[in-house]
């Protein structure tokens, strides 16, 4: 297990909790990229994969846990653009 590995994916998973909760507040898709969060949750996902071929060790559940939260970041995109079509069509 690699410790700067490790660091790389605490820091990383440091900030997803902060984007959601911004998402599920703001309701709105404005300064997110889609497109941003399926490329990250795709690293995470070949990070698990690579974990489970390769090197399996207990940083795996890092790589979940991070691309659990990125994967809920991309749900409450979906949701805030379907709340802004609503708002768009009233």
């Amino acid at each position: 297990m690699s410790i700067f590995e490790t660091i790389m994916l605490i820091c990383f998973g440091a900030a997803w909790p902060a984007s959601i909760y911004r998402s599920w507040v703001s309701r709105a898709t404005a300064g997110k990229s889609l497109l941003f969060l399926i490329i990250v949750d795709i690293g995470y996902v070949a990070g698990i994969i690579h974990k489970c071929q390769n090197d399996p060790d207990p940083v795996i559940y890092l790589y979940i846990v991070n691309g659990i939260v990125v994967f809920a970041d991309i749900i409450l995109y979906a949701r805030n653009r379907r709340i802004e079509k609503q708002q768009a069509a009233v």
